[in-house]
């Protein structure tokens, strides 16, 4: 299945076929929007994103939520692709995958 069409495109993420099968995701890294997405959409801030994902730098994290929130059908589309193909190899939902307000971090108590 292929995505939506990017709307607004971003200097620090892009969409390569050829890595993470077409998924949006943060320039060097593997890391995809869909996943920072769903973790600051459950809530996690980006100071925690951060911490997470420190390899990335603000400038990264910023960007690719601001693509997120520009290219919202394409992320949309992204997760319920991965949705759909967990469902048909009927593998279980890693941990790192449920929204951040179902699992704790351990730097989360750092936070408050």
């Amino acid at each position: 299945m292929s995505l939506p069409i990017v709307l607004v495109p971003h200097p620090h993420v892009r969409v390569d076929p050829n890595v993470l099968g077409g998924s949006p995701h943060v320039v060097g890294s593997r890391v995809p929007v869909r996943r920072l997405w769903a973790f600051h959409r459950g809530g996690a801030s980006v100071e925690t994103l951060l911490k997470r994902y420190p390899k990335l730098g603000p400038a990264k994290v910023f960007d690719a939520l601001a693509f997120a929130y520009d290219n919202q059908a394409v992320v949309d589309a992204d997760i319920a692709r991965e949705e759909r193909l967990l469902a048909q190899s009927g593998a279980k939902r890693p941990a790192g995958l449920r929204p951040l307000k179902q699992i704790a971090l351990p730097f989360d108590a750092d936070d408050r």
